[in-house]
């Protein structure tokens, strides 16, 4: 009697361990399908920030997708046509420097405020906007190597007799967080400042006479004046030169497409890519701008006539830059 419900107890069991072997490769069997296919979706749906997605692009063959960001109001270096469409100085050097990194590069429009968050908040991987390296930027992005360099001036009415020396109590006029801006917070802080979002809103200001002058990057100053608004207007005084009037591109802290970007610059200099594209904006012997860039260290200001208080026009600042650039050569 034992022995027989022992021996029957055994078949049992060894029938129930079949039974759950076959489930188990039952189970096995649907599962893998499933795990596959889950697989496949996670693949499908890595959906990667613009700075893993650059950085991924490099350690394959596929070409780098690098989403740069500009503000398109700052004539002549990054800008909109009728069309809409974005032109200018920096937006053909970031396409040459694409290029030449093989890499497949959006350029899209940002208001200047929303420049540095929107970078560090990871909506796109660089800026190229006529923004000069300083101490306070280099806290929070990495600049490339300098692509230009700068100065600023006081633009002020034909006929009017106000310079830099005589700002205090004055209206004048520049665009918010900008080197002219800072400039004259920190030398003219007795001024009667007003900032502005983007310089055409501060040339609107300038022409309507509610100030009666503008602290600007000298480039763009100039630039304006050759217009028909900025025909009554000239440059007050001479540039003022300081060291922080080097432009780069930026990126995020520690990201590898910074000593990509560097090469790339340095190889158009070297094929004669960056002269033709600077030279068509600046003039001839444009290199020249961008190594003063690295060279310039401690300038705090430049006066360089003995009449510090003459006004000069446009044509004439042109005529004074090529002779420094000849005497250079």
């Amino acid at each position: 009697m034992t022995i027989s419900m022992t021996s029957s107890l055994k078949s049992k069991a060894l029938k129930n361990k079949a039974l759950n072997s076959k489930a188990l490769k039952n189970k096995a069997l649907w599962l893998a399908p499933l795990s596959a296919a889950m697989l496949m979706l996670a693949g499908c749906n890595n959906s990667a920030t613009p700075e893993e997605g650059a950085a991924a692009d490099t350690a394959t063959d596929t070409p780098m997708n690098i989403k740069i960001a500009t503000e398109s109001s700052y004539k002549p270096f990054s800008y909109t046509d009728a069309d809409g469409k974005l032109i200018g100085y920096e937006i053909e050097l970031v396409d040459a420097l694409c290029e030449q990194m093989q890499a497949e590069c959006e350029v899209i429009s940002q208001d200047w405020d929303g420049l540095i968050p929107g970078l560090n908040a990871q909506k796109f991987d660089a800026i190229i906007a006529g923004m000069s390296i300083t101490p306070e930027r280099k806290e929070v992005v990495e600049f490339t190597d300098p692509y230009f360099h700068s100065g600023i001036v006081l633009i002020g009415k034909k006929g009017d007799d106000i310079s830099v020396a005589d700002l205090a109590g004055q209206p004048v006029a520049s665009q918010r967080s900008t080197v002219a801006a800072q400039y004259l917070q920190d030398e003219h802080a007795n001024a009667d400042i007003k900032l502005y979002d983007t310089q055409d809103n501060a040339y609107l200001d300038l022409t309507s006479g509610r100030v009666r002058a503008m602290m600007s990057d000298k480039v763009t100053g100039i630039d304006w004046l050759k217009t028909e608004a900025g025909q009554d207007y000239e440059v007050k005084g001479q540039e003022i030169s300081t060291d922080e009037d080097a432009m780069g591109i930026a990126f995020r802290k520690g990201d590898p497409l910074v000593a990509k970007f560097n090469k790339a610059l340095a190889e158009l200099k070297e094929n004669g890519t960056y002269d033709q594209i600077t030279g068509s904006y600046f003039g001839t012997s444009s290199t020249a701008a961008a190594q003063k860039a690295v060279a310039t260290t401690d300038v705090k200001e430049v006066l360089v006539v003995e009449d510090a208080d003459a006004n000069v026009d446009a044509d004439a600042v042109n005529a004074n830059e090529e002779q420094a650039e000849a005497a250079t050569n």
